[in-house]
């Protein structure tokens, strides 16, 4: 007598398997049903909790074939360890992902004006920029943008983004600004007079920055007031740059403005 299988539903009409994945802390996926792409920080009995870039938390059901993983549908299970802990995070306060590969770099850039400033993007918020896929590239000053913005032609997929120093209303830098900013192009600038100051004095175990006369080059005489090497600024700088650890060393100023340019060039920002 033939042995005959309860399922009657023909085989081309039969899901195929699809890899079950450990729902590891750190694993970024996405929930296909609302779009919410985040990293697990949590799983326990039936259920997965997702943080996206921003900080939001979202709890998911355990169901199979309910997650992509780099664009693949998967089953994402409980990981053998059952363990609730929570992830690595990068020097933006970003949750980690580990082994993660750079994104082939997006047509849209981030310009930052000065050195100083470009090494301090790229330690805070390496990691995750290399991930987005946005590369930051160096502006030797303000009176350099309209040839730059030109050149580069800013559109819907290549959005610009720039950052600039101490840019005050009224002033020619800002108007330079305000004439090269659209709709794929934004100009935004910290309030400091030069990057140095975005960083917390109590991180470099100072009462804060002193006051430098107008018309005194300004590292020259906060170098001479605090008592460091005023004949090499490029070093004092390296010394400054090797005090921050993380976003919690800058002040909020400097990373708003930061978060802003990475969330409009990756259009994260969008409605």
């Amino acid at each position: 007598m033939r042995q005959y299988s309860p399922d009657l539903t023909p085989p081309w009409k039969k899901p195929k398997p699809v890899p079950e994945v450990a729902a590891e802390p750190g694993l970024v996926v996405e929930e296909p049903g609302t779009g919410f792409c985040g990293a697990v920080i949590r799983c326990e009995a039936g259920t997965v909790t997702l943080e996206d870039r921003f900080g939001k938390h979202r709890v998911f059901p355990l169901e199979p074939r309910g997650f992509l993983l780099e664009g693949r549908v998967v089953t994402l299970v409980r990981p053998a360890s059952g363990g609730p802990a929570r992830p690595s995070r990068t020097a933006s306060g970003s949750v980690a992902v580990p082994g993660a590969r750079a994104r082939v770099a997006r047509v849209g850039r981030i310009y930052v004006e000065g050195r100083h400033d470009a090494e301090l993007v790229e330690k805070v918020w390496g990691d995750d920029l290399r991930i987005e896929g946005v590369v930051v590239e160096y502006l030797g000053g303000v009176d350099d943008l309209p040839s730059i913005v030109t050149e580069f032609a800013p559109g819907p997929d290549a959005r610009l983004g720039v950052l600039v120093d101490h840019l005050v209303p009224g002033t020619k830098e800002w108007r330079i600004a305000q004439s090269v900013t659209g709709e794929h192009a934004l100009v935004v600038g910290h309030p400091y007079i030069d990057i140095w100051e975005a960083v917390k004095p109590a991180s470099l175990g100072i009462d804060g920055w002193p006051r430098v006369p107008h018309g005194q080059d300004w590292k020259t005489g906060v170098c001479r007031a605090l008592g460091w090497p005023s004949d090499n600024t490029g070093a004092v700088w390296q010394a400054i740059l090797a005090r921050v650890s993380s976003y919690k060393d800058l002040e909020p100023e400097l990373l708003g403005r930061v978060e802003e340019l990475i969330d409009f060039v990756t259009g994260s920002g969008d409605a």
